[in-house]
This record gives structure tokens, sequence and C-alpha cells, in this order.
């Protein structure tokens, strides 16, 4: 899996003369040692560069954004501290000024009910409304911290924080992102069908290649080549293999190899892949594993072309830092209206896996073979907190509109094949009412974390699509 990414902010201090302005030198060093805490860097002014760092001036804004300006190919999103009342006009400018299309988040420090004196008292409680008034008024998105006013040192700003470096990951992750669509969608499933015209609006590119085109590669790959027995021997590190003939290991690694060859050569982050049922009676083994090893990497690869459920699955793995899973909505669970069985046949990440093995597809080996079906990734998915998201494009109003929310994967006992996992979901009924009413599909993007909070955040707030958050437990 990759490295954590260190976080670039771009601050804002705001700042008004007639509020006591040592609060604003106090507040922008406050910022910057809670933006450091979190192992993140911050880009804002100097004392040399306006009175105290902040910005009050219209000559402040132009400086802040001219700062800006010159780091803007590694800024991820903008805070506004207001540790005083702060010049409403002054924040939104240098927002504006810089051009930046980031996502923001404004902070308010409190004051303090026995430090309430003209040298002391802040009113940014006050302020912060009136800086969201003019960035409104100026057409720039933001979002709020959980409490009106939060001290950059507190609890609550150390979590909001968290929740926000998830949103500019996602915002930034996707930008111009670049989707490989491997083979045509199966016959049998007209639920994966999505726009690429409606995705290209939001900047999100889908870059198709025929199966026949990469089988034909596969067909001109000599013998031991170094790129197929270099994946060979990471499918052999990655997943036990005992019982698998030596020949659908070749396969896999040939069709491995050149789906990494090819994703690398056109430039394409994720990928999604025609499975059902060409590459098994064509080539004769399925592809999970080698797509199971992409989303472990945080590369994810959805099966049967759904375009839509990769990008679900990459949102969330840009706003954890971890592995996702595509999943169907499958079963329910006895009779338990707020679990069921989630399950896929399958590709899912090792890192979803209490145990994991390499089989074969039990479905697909009654239509064409066991011979031909072996590669799948089998075992019970492990227990913990997760999050969910569905986000496709609705082709009759042209948006993309989707949903997201809490969740866990539980410890309760389930027999079957393939990987599968109990969920439990805060009233899970009506999720799926909301599913089948808005007609969404029946595959899920899930992840071992709690981030659907920042999911719908960037989704709702700075993509620009239409998202339903169902609530957690506590909400």
């Amino acid at each position: 899996m990759a490295a954590e990414r260190i976080m670039t902010y771009a601050v804002v201090v705001g700042n008004r003369g007639f509020f006591p302005d040592h609060l604003a030198k106090t507040g922008r060093e406050e910022m910057i040692a809670a933006i450091e805490a979190a192992g993140g860097k911050a880009i804002v002014l100097t004392a040399q560069d306006s009175k105290f760092g902040a910005v009050e001036t219209y000559a402040e804004a132009k400086a802040c954004a001219d700062l800006f300006k010159k780091h803007a190919d590694v800024i991820d999103g903008v805070i506004i501290t207001l540790p005083n009342f702060g010049d409403e006009r002054g924040v939104a400018d240098a927002l504006r000024l810089s051009g930046l299309k980031v996502p923001v988040l404004v902070q308010a420090t409190p004051d303090k009910s026995d430090a309430m004196t003209i040298a002391t008292r802040r009113d940014s409680f006050c302020g912060k409304m009136s800086a969201c008034n003019n960035l409104m008024q100026y057409g720039i998105p933001y979002s709020l911290t959980t409490l009106h006013t939060e001290s950059p040192a507190s609890v609550e700003f150390k979590a909001d924080l968290e929740w926000f470096g998830a949103v500019c990951r996602i915002v930034k992750g996707l930008r111009n992102l670049r989707i490989g669509s491997i083979g045509a969608r199966p016959q049998a499933f007209n639920t994966v069908r999505y726009s690429e015209r409606i995705l290209e609006t939001s900047g999100i590119s889908v870059i198709p290649i025929d199966l026949s085109e990469i089988l034909g590669r596969i067909h001109k790959m000599g013998d031991n080549d170094d790129a197929e027995q270099g994946k060979l021997a990471g499918i052999k590190s990655y997943v036990t293999t005992s019982g698998i003939p030596e020949a659908a290991l070749m396969k896999m690694a040939k069709l491995g190899a050149v789906i990494d060859g090819w994703m690398k050569e056109v430039e394409v982050t994720i990928s999604a892949v025609q499975c059902w049922t060409s590459l098994e009676e064509y080539f004769g083994v399925v592809p999970c594993t080698i797509m199971s090893m992409m989303s472990n990497d945080l590369i994810p690869s959805a099966c049967e072309v759904d375009v839509p459920g990769t990008l679900s699955m990459y949102m969330l793995a840009l706003a954890s830092g971890t592995p996702s899973a595509l999943l169907d909505w499958n079963n329910n669970y006895g009779s338990h209206p707020d679990k069921c069985v989630c399950f896929h046949c399958s590709n899912l990440p090792k890192h979803f896996f209490k145990e994991v093995k390499m089989d074969f597809q039990e479905i697909i080996a009654g239509t064409v073979g066991k011979e031909n079906t072996f590669g799948t990734c089998v075992g019970r998915v492990k227990s913990g907190a997760m999050s969910y998201a569905r986000y496709s494009t609705d082709d009759r109003r042209g948006i993309i509109r989707g949903y997201t929310g809490p969740g866990q994967f539980t410890d309760d006992p389930l027999t079957t094949f393939g990987g599968a996992g109990v969920a439990e979901i805060p009233k899970l009924q009506k999720l799926l009412k909301h599913i089948c009413r808005e007609g969404f599909e029946h595959h899920v993007a899930a992840n071992f974390s709690d981030v659907s909070k920042s999911v719908h955040e960037a989704a709702s707030r700075y993509l620009g699509w239409e998202s339903y958050y169902h609530p957690g437990l506590e909400e």
C-alpha cells in the first residue's frame, strides 16, 4: 500500500484592526502548529509579508494570492483561520485572486468567558458568519468545522482537520482522472451502463481498450517474458496458490503484465475489467487475483466493466489511504433488518480478508468448466468499521449522483463461497428503499474506514454531485 501523503494547506489568517490584532499573531502560530502536528505543511504569509502574516487590506489579499499562486501545484486545500473577527472582504479577495479551486475550511477561535475585555475579546463567533457570507457572494464553496468555534489546538479541530484532509484528497485525486475500461460491458449486466459524457463534465475521462487487444498482446508475448515472470512472482507472494495449476497461474501473470503495461502506456489510474464470461471461455482464467492485487495497492479495479463502481472505490481509497472493494448488496442475513450479506466471487483485496486463498469461480464453473475459472480470491471478510459508497451517472437528468454512509462488518457466522461478509448498517431497510426507489445498482464500494462524511462533503460541495448521506448510529 502507498505511503501516506503529506497534506499541504494554504492558510489565510483573518484580521481586523479595531479588534485585538495581537490575536492574529498568536492565531497564525497556533494554526501552523496544528497543521504540522497533524503531519501537514502550511503555506502562509510571514510577518515580513503583511502585518503579523495576516490578511486585512486589499494589498495584503493580493500578496496572499501571489504566494498561493507560486505553490498552487502542491496546495491540497485552504484553511481560513479567524483568531479575531477578521476582514470579511480580505479573506474572500485572497481566495478569488489566487485562482485556487480546492476545498476551503473555515475555522474560528472561541472566546473565553473570563477574557471578554476590549484587549482580549475575539468576536470570531460573529466574524465567521461575515466571512462565510462573503465566500457565498463570491461563489467560493467552503466547509465548516463541527463546532462553530474551535481552538486550533483542540481535539475537535484535530478530528476536523483529518476529515477535511480526506475531502481534499478526493477532490484532488479526481481532478483529470483517467479510468481504463478494459473490454465491453457484459451483455447480461444492464445495471453497469453509464455515460462517459457526463463523467467528462467532472473532468473524468474513460479510456477504453477492447478485450481482443489485451488477448492479442498476450498472444504476442514471448515465453519467460520479464514482465510476466515478475507478475508471476508477485501473484505467488500475494496469495496462497496451493492446488492451482501452473498453466493457469502463467495465464494470470500474462494477463496482469499486459494490463499493467497498457495502463502505464495510456496513463490511466484505475480500471474496470470485463469478466463474465469472455475471459473464462476464450482465455481460461478469471481476472480476480490480478484485480485484487491492484485494488490492494490502492489502484482500484472493478469487474463487469463497472466504471462508476471503480470510481466509487477510488473515492473511498483516496479518503482513507486504504484499499477498497466492490461488493454486491447480495443477501438478507436471517431476520435481522439491519444486517445483510455483502459478497463477490471474488476480486476483493487481501486487506479485506481474515484469511485468503486462490480458488476457482464456482458460479461460472458450471457454465465453462472448473479448469477455466481458476483465479478467485476467496475467504471471510474480517470485522471492523466500514464506509460504503456508490456514485453513478443519471443519464436521464444528466448528473452524477450517489450515496454514502457508515457501517461495520461483523463476526456473525456465515458459511458460503467466494468473498463474503456480514454487514451491519443502521436503518438498513431505509437505505435499501433509497437504493431501489432511486434505481441504483446492486454494486457498492466498501472500505475499512470511517470516511463517509468526507466522501459526502467532497461529492456534494466540491464536485457538484447529488449525494445522499445515510446516517450512522449516533447521528
